[in-house]
């Protein structure tokens, strides 16, 4: 039997912040690390087991027999087992043989900081560490102003398992595909941003990547850590930045994951009514235990560190903040003043934000909240959890319930798409079209409107009109852009086949140029917060089911004039108030016959006249298309 070498990475103050809670680059010191000691090459490994009396490594390199290398416990009750086990090498697979002290359990558990994994459905973890040479400096140097909150910020979200496949051979795309391929499409469509739902590991396929296994390790499925990184590198060489889909709200409850991973509830809250989620079948963090929001934050350091992610978008946030959250009444437990707010995991957002925006002022954490919880992007300093945006759910449920209605109703429910204007500054929102909305019979967004199929696709292109003149940033489903038709399968490629057709090719196109159109428009995005950003004309007539408004950018001679027609009348001579005189130029309108419209648009520039309308003191008649946006300037 090879000895296990006595050995720490571990420094008195790593172990006195790691207990209080404190540290935030624990992927330094945990897990497996290829060092020399004494002149031989080896690993050093380190796990945190404080309820275990044995710990060894399995593996590749003693035939996976326990106690071959049994681990040293710390002397300083820390709960952390280490040493270096010479010879083993860079991409042998290993886990963890845990004796526990509660009722003689034990368990395999892969190494809850690995950096590697197998291949699903394999689950051990792997040696690793990779040499990649970055060559994105300059993205890093001046992404400050890509991820500001007055910059453009249209997003695509992305499942690389479905996105696209390998159809000859039956596969995923690999890193290195997609960093040619994905890369390629999201620059050509104009889109500034791309979200990766989560692509740490995870063992079932079905979770879509929500259910993780492997923090620290991009998922083997699609290639090498290191070839991860290349399409990072890509994306920022295209001038393209990503978001990582993040999952600190719960875990799966896989026999090598983080659950009863040393014959106690280490990861996970002991209270099931805290500690277990009805709906999904999970777990959930302890958030009152130091190490675990230790854990937690410094996974979340790791991504933007060692990857150079652009953000963080924080999923199922509104679960970790009410200790209720679906739950019937005697299955949760009042906090100590009585009320629902989980008050652990409100003080641990707070700290993950404050970490990440002190470390890396340049990214954005987005949070996946979908309830009234106050200032959730608001600065941690003024009471607020410290998020730089919020989904804005509300206006999501609410768009889509509307345009589903029949234009023949839609007068009867014009609150519906104007009631998000009523709070639409009270948090940084971001306007999201997401996965959740195109799954479990919900239907493509493109199906379930009404219609022929001309009427489909020009409600669609209203609708996205619509959402890039609304205050907020963007965010739209991979197969929204051209207008999937069928149900959202992550087991199968999006259609491509559809861009066969005129009408998607032509919804492709015009989805490109409103992006561009909103990247080069700064009236819609320098004040996508700021109630001066926005201003009403009209948002009362709703027997013609019209809305109009104005968009302002910082300088206060700019502003556009956007109209919207929900019903597919077209509109002669329609009037609305103009705020100063001038002439009326039209910029956009989703009518064009390029776009795949009828083709009424306003050609000719428009005489705005003395006279007070909708509240204004000038007024202008506009050709109004049917079921069409048309964007104006004044000149």
């Amino acid at each position: 039997m090879t000895n296990v070498t006595v050995y720490s990475l571990f420094t008195d103050f790593d172990i006195s912040l790691f207990k209080a809670g404190k540290h935030y680059r624990l992927y330094e010191k945990f897990g497996s690390h290829l060092t020399t000691v004494n002149g031989i090459e080896g690993v050093y490994f380190a796990v945190w087991a404080p309820s275990a009396k044995q710990v060894s490594v399995i593996g590749d390199f003693n035939h996976w027999q326990d106690g071959e290398h049994p681990l040293n416990v710390r002397w300083d009750s820390s709960g952390i087992w280490e040493g270096f086990i010479p010879f083993v090498e860079k991409g042998m697979a290993y886990k963890y043989k845990i004796h526990s002290n509660n009722n003689g359990y034990i368990s395999e558990k892969a190494d809850p900081y690995a950096r590697r994994f197998e291949h699903p459905p394999k689950t051990a973890s792997i040696v690793w560490e990779d040499n990649y040479q970055w060559k994105d400096k300059s993205w890093m140097k001046t992404r400050k102003k890509h991820n500001a909150l007055n910059a453009p910020y249209s997003v695509y979200e992305v499942h690389l398992g479905s996105w696209k496949r390998h159809l000859e051979e039956d596969r995923f795309l690999s890193y290195f595909e997609l960093a040619d391929e994905l890369v390629n499409y999201v620059k050509e469509m104009n889109f500034t941003h791309v979200e990766l739902m989560p692509i740490m590991e995870y063992p079932y396929e079905p979770s879509w990547g929500y259910q993780l296994t492997g923090y620290f390790a991009p998922t083997s499925r699609f290639g090498y850590p290191d070839e991860f990184k290349y399409l990072v590198d890509k994306l920022h060489e295209n001038g393209i930045g990503i978001i990582l889909d993040w999952v600190p709200s719960h875990f799966p409850e896989d026999a090598h994951g983080l659950g009863f991973f040393d014959g106690s509830h280490l990861y996970e809250h002991p209270d099931k009514r805290k500690g277990y989620h009805q709906d999904w079948k999970s777990l959930i963090f302890n958030y009152e235990r130091n190490e675990v929001r230790s854990f937690l934050i410094s996974n979340a350091i790791f991504w933007l560190d060692q990857y150079h992610a652009d953000g963080l978008r924080v999923d199922a946030v509104a679960s970790m903040l009410f200790l209720d959250y679906s739950r019937e009444e005697g299955e949760w437990e009042p906090n100590e003043y009585g009320t629902n707010e989980n008050l652990a995991a409100i003080s641990f957002l707070k700290e993950l934000n404050e970490e990440v925006y002190k470390s890396f002022p340049d990214v954005q954490t987005i949070a996946e909240e979908s309830t009234a919880f106050p200032m959730v992007s608001k600065p941690t300093f003024m009471g607020g959890l410290g998020f730089g945006m919020k989904w804005m759910m509300g206006w999501m449920h609410d768009t889509l319930q509307y345009f589903s209605k029949d234009p023949i109703y839609r007068k009867y429910h014009q609150n519906e798409i104007t009631f998000s204007l009523a709070y639409a500054f009270t948090e940084n929102f971001m306007l999201p079209l997401s996965h959740d909305e195109v799954v479990y019979g919900k239907k493509s967004i493109l199906s379930r409107l009404p219609g022929d199929e001309w009427q489909r696709f020009a409600n669609l292109r209203l609708l996205y009109g619509y959402m890039f003149t609304h205050p907020g940033t963007k965010l739209l489903f991979m197969g929204g852009e051209f207008g999937q038709y069928e149900e959202w399968n992550f087991q199968q490629s999006l259609d491509w086949n559809l861009l066969g057709f005129e009408p998607h090719k032509k919804l492709q196109n015009y989805f490109k140029e409103l992006n561009k159109f909103y990247k080069t428009t700064p009236e819609l995005f320098e004040k996508s917060f700021d109630n001066d950003g926005f201003e009403w004309i009209s948002f009362d007539d709703t027997e013609n089911a019209v809305i109009s408004y104005i968009r302002k950018g910082q300088n206060i001679e700019n502003e556009i004039i956007v109209v919207c027609n929900f019903t597919p009348i077209l509109h002669q001579k329609y009037k609305i108030g103009v705020p100063k005189k001038g002439k009326l130029k039209e910029i956009f309108n989703s009518d064009a016959k390029k776009f795949g419209g009828s083709g009424v648009i306003n050609s000719k520039q428009i005489t705005i006249k003395k006279e007070v309308w909708n509240g204004k003191k000038y007024a202008a008649e506009i050709t109004l298309p049917p079921l069409g946006i048309a964007i104006f300037k004044i000149k």
